[in-house]
């Protein structure tokens, strides 16, 4: 259950500042911006494994940046599908 929650938190704090970094008009909510972070965090932990090569437990701070910039990334990529211009 904690690993739930930490998740959820974690993905809360990297799709807000993904969303922060890229200033701009986003009709997304809260549970849209979790998602984002989420998945941010799957892909940036896919990205960190390919290029490290090992798995490590607990909180990365690498982990932390690589899955930021996976979550500024797939934002870039949702505002793209949407039409909407980046600012």
């Amino acid at each position: 259950m904690f690993a739930l929650m930490s998740w959820i938190v974690f993905g809360l704090i990297v799709g807000g500042l993904a969303r922060l970094v890229l200033s701009g008009s986003d009709p997304m909510g809260w549970t849209a911006t979790l998602l984002l972070g989420v998945a941010g965090s799957v892909l940036g932990g896919f990205i960190g494994n390919l290029l490290f090569g090992a798995e490590a437990s607990g909180f990365q701070p690498a982990g932390f940046f690589i899955s930021l910039i996976a979550a500024i990334l797939l934002l870039v990529v949702v505002r793209r599908m949407r039409g909407s211009t980046v600012s």
